[in-house]
């Protein structure tokens, strides 16, 4: 087997793995800057303070929010020195859900000032500070899998040559699903994209709005393919409970001056494949949306 052959996102592709429902759950996003290298886990493997980094994950695992925090490292595109020196740095902080979508930023001279913050009050209060429409991350964590490195990069730096004055593009540590490298989230929206169209931020390229869990991620995206939508815009999208068992789930899906649209979702079950480079093959599933109105 060739090197490419044996990369997990060549063999995802191989697959048509599928991308809809793909996309980690968090409704909140806290990301930390820190150029220089990372470890496979970036908060307590890199030159951030690692007190800074454990203070975060321990926090994340604690909170008391109504949706999960998604923690990670960023920094700007580019080389990156083992030992860059940096004075302030951003730390931006994302909502993302249809109605409440915002990116809020702060400079910090010291990243231990993070430790004295009041989190849960600064998510939920707008900060003066943000003056960015947009963010877009791109993973390029070597060392979380070399696809997320070799094809994340290029991306990067396409992003770089082609973006709005509002847009900042950041390389970021982790987003889950190597195998569709490369793989990004649009914050403040949530939506991550994945594979070779990535770039696109179009429907087909989407793997799902991040707070929403899997099987809805999948009826949002299943709506707006149905209306011939080209790019994702948040849906409302609400579980319906059914005496049908645990085999399906049901979600009443609504679009502006649409009527509302009643949409299954069950889990399928894939052939076995590596979710990461290097790793086993292991069962892997998808999520089959069907409209039935």
């Amino acid at each position: 087997m060739s090197d490419e052959a044996a990369r997990c996102s060549y063999q995802a592709r191989q697959a048509d793995e599928p991308l809809a429902g793909t996309a980690p759950h968090a409704g909140y996003w806290v990301l930390v800057e820190q150029p220089g290298p990372w470890g496979r886990e970036a908060l307590t493997e890199s030159h951030l303070a690692p007190e800074v980094g454990q203070a975060l994950i321990e926090w994340a695992a604690n909170s008391a929010t109504d949706s999960p925090v998604r923690l990670g490292v960023i920094r700007r595109p580019g080389r990156h020195a083992d030992h860059n020196p940096i004075g302030s740095r951003t730390v931006l902080f994302a909502r993302s859900e249809s109605t409440k979508s915002r990116l809020q930023s702060r400079r910090v001279q010291d990243a231990r000032e993070i430790l004295a913050w009041d989190l849960p009050t600064l998510m939920a209060t707008p900060q003066q500070e943000s003056n960015t429409s947009t963010a877009l991350l791109v993973c390029t964590n070597a060392r979380r899998d070399q696809c997320c490195a070799l094809l994340g990069r290029p991306l990067v730096a396409a992003l770089a040559q082609s973006v709005t004055p509002d847009t900042v593009i950041w390389e970021t540590s982790h987003l889950g699903g190597h195998r569709f490298a490369p793989t990004l989230v649009d914050l403040p929206s949530g939506y991550l994209f994945g594979g070779a169209s990535a770039a696109t931020r179009t429907v087909d390229a989407c793997r799902g709005r991040s707070s929403l869990p899997a099987p809805a991620q999948a009826a949002e995206l299943a709506v707006m393919r149905e209306l011939g939508w080209t790019h994702p815009s948040p849906l409302t999208v609400s579980s319906v409970a059914r005496d049908t068992g645990h085999d399906s789930s049901h979600y009443t899906v609504t679009a502006p001056e649409h009527p509302a649209f009643q949409v299954s979702v069950v889990q399928q079950t894939l052939a076995p494949r590596p979710e990461s480079c290097g790793k086993a093959d292991v069962a892997g599933i998808c999520w089959q949306a069907t409209i039935t109105r």
